[in-house]
């Protein structure tokens, strides 16, 4: 019956990560393997998922729930609010080990299921296809989330 639960949970979670945006780049195999080495995690409302300054173990796929995302200096008054399904928090923590700069809340209960790093590295390391698509895929979203910022970088500046 373990046994039944634990492969439950495994085609579970590869189903989560076949509706999430970033793990497109996965092969099914990858996203399987993966699968298996992530975890599900419960977060009350109002607690804290990642303080800035935290290494997060990995990404984040929100699964249920609403979060919000407020950089380091931003304050309260207007955090980035997710409630997408799907939606994956920190992709770059999957390939970079290093202290984010941004604060991660449950706005209500959240339900996520945590990618760590290094399964994700594992897999990179042994498919460099899947090394490059990890690339590009970060590379175009960073690459998007400068484009929206630069003219609110502009804006401020000439106020």
């Amino acid at each position: 019956a373990r046994l039944r639960s634990l492969r439950d949970a495994g085609r579970d979670a590869a189903i989560i990560l076949a509706g999430a945006d970033f793990f497109e780049i996965c092969t099914e195999e990858e996203r399987r393997l993966l699968a298996f080495a992530s975890e599900r995690r419960r977060y009350a409302a109002g607690s804290v998922i990642t303080a800035s300054g935290d290494v997060p173990v990995g990404a984040q796929v929100l699964i249920s729930g609403t979060i919000s995302i407020a950089p380091d200096g931003a304050g309260e008054p207007n955090p980035h609010v997710v409630s997408q399904a799907g939606a994956v928090i920190s992709a770059v923590s999957l390939v970079v080990e290093r202290p984010r700069h941004v604060t991660v809340k449950a706005i209500s209960i959240v339900e996520t299921l945590v990618v760590p790093r290094p399964a994700f590295m594992k897999l990179v390391r042994q498919s460099p296809e899947l090394a490059q698509r990890a690339a590009d895929r970060i590379r175009r979203d960073l690459v998007g989330f400068v484009s929206a910022v630069t003219p609110a970088g502009r804006k401020i500046r000439k106020d």
